[in-house]
């Protein structure tokens, strides 16, 4: 039997962000974001705290029932902080080790299709493939030859989070397939990831531009040694 969705949740979440609407904001969001989403001008932090705060009011019963309160809030939103708050609520402990959530941030990213969604659920994907590297990193790979490119881009920025437990054969792997890809949101996710690595490893990322020389794009490898060019440089 489905897992139905906790509804108080889903009302507390709705009915808080409505009453921090600000028109204003909302009209330079949206332009913003070139969403045809609207949104309620609502900031970042304030959707969180809305999340958080109506997840300990009614909190899920079930890993479950917290699968489907996202779903329906993802899938019934009318404005992009719904959204938001959607990706907010699953952070919550109860489903952070949860394999099962795979799915519902693949249904994310493929529907969101929209930097902000699939970037929004990086951090989760990233805790997943440490609690489960062997299925995850699997599954993982497959997405990095996926026909969309929004989850190309959730493979290679899998590990943003990793540091030191970052997985370089899978971070080579990720980026490798992707590397002659001319869409922005891939050669800008591809310096991204190497970037955020460098801080952990700036000698494996410099050896990872040197080996792909010119297979790289411009832009990839300006962003990835850019962190290394500011270590090394003369204090």
């Amino acid at each position: 039997m489905e897992t139905a969705a906790n509804q108080a949740l889903i009302a507390a979440v709705r009915g808080a962000l409505r009453v921090l609407a600000n028109p204003e904001r909302a009209a330079g969001a949206q332009a913003y974001m070139k969403s045809a989403i609207p949104s309620l001008g609502v900031r970042v932090p304030d959707v969180r705290r809305i999340a958080a705060r109506a997840a300990a009011e009614f909190p899920p019963a079930s890993p479950g029932q917290l699968r489907a309160t996202v779903l329906e809030l993802w899938r019934t939103s009318t404005f992009r902080e719904e959204r938001y708050a959607a990706i907010d609520l699953t952070g919550i402990r109860l489903v952070a080790k949860d394999p099962d959530m795979l799915p519902v941030y693949v249904e994310i990213i493929r529907t969101g299709a929209w930097w902000d969604f699939v970037d929004g659920v990086a951090a989760r994907i990233c805790g997943l493939l440490q609690a489960h590297p062997v299925a995850v990193s699997a599954t993982i790979r497959q997405w990095s030859r996926d026909p969309d490119f929004w989850m190309r881009r959730a493979a290679i920025t899998s590990q943003l989070c990793a540091k030191g437990a970052t997985d370089t054969t899978l971070l080579a792997a990720v980026i490798e397939p992707n590397l002659a890809d001319r869409e922005f949101f891939i050669r800008k996710a591809i310096g991204w990831a190497l970037r955020e690595y460098a801080k952990t490893d700036p000698g494996w990322v410099e050896a990872f531009v040197v080996r792909h020389g010119d297979a790289m794009n411009p832009l990839s490898r300006r962003e990835a040694l850019r962190r290394i060019a500011a270590w090394r440089a003369p204090q």
